[in-house]
């Protein structure tokens, strides 16, 4: 496994595990100004706050880009073309079966559909759950493990 694949394990790791409370993302600007005696007079920073469901959509980017990676690295591995290494994630997870275990070809694509739907906004949905998350954590592990060997 690649450093860049880890890191962004990592990553979703640190995401899922800050899912207890707000999480706030240093100073951004100053408040609005107010006058006091005739000077005007900052109020304190305001900081960005992160929501679980922010942090666990978060992760499911992290994880879709470390299975990527590594579904291209397999594929690197294996002289597939440049053009499907490059291209669409869609057509690199169809090389996949000559490059894998079918068994692994198809859990990739699998978890990798999913997350794509976990990653995606939509104001009429609830965006992924923390246990969805954990769940695919362990599956692109899994995943990018068999593909790394």
């Amino acid at each position: 496994m690649n450093a860049t694949i880890r890191e962004l394990l990592d990553t979703a790791d640190l995401l899922l595990a800050d899912n207890e409370g707000p999480a706030t993302a240093g100073p951004v600007t100053g408040g609005p100004a107010t006058a006091v005696s005739g000077v005007a007079v900052l109020a304190p920073p305001t900081a960005l706050t992160a929501t679980a469901v922010s942090r666990c959509r978060s992760a499911a980017f992290a994880l879709r880009a470390a299975l990527e990676s590594a579904v291209a690295t397999r594929l690197t591995a294996h002289g597939a073309p440049r053009t499907i290494r490059e291209g669409s994630m869609r057509a690199a997870l169809l090389w996949l079966r000559y490059c894998a275990e079918a068994g692994t070809a198809r859990r990739a694509k699998a978890v990798w559909s999913q997350l794509c739907l976990g990653c995606h906004y939509h104001q009429y949905e609830i965006g992924p759950t923390e246990d969805q998350v954990r769940a695919w954590h362990s599956e692109v592990g899994a995943i990018v493990a068999l593909l790394t060997n």
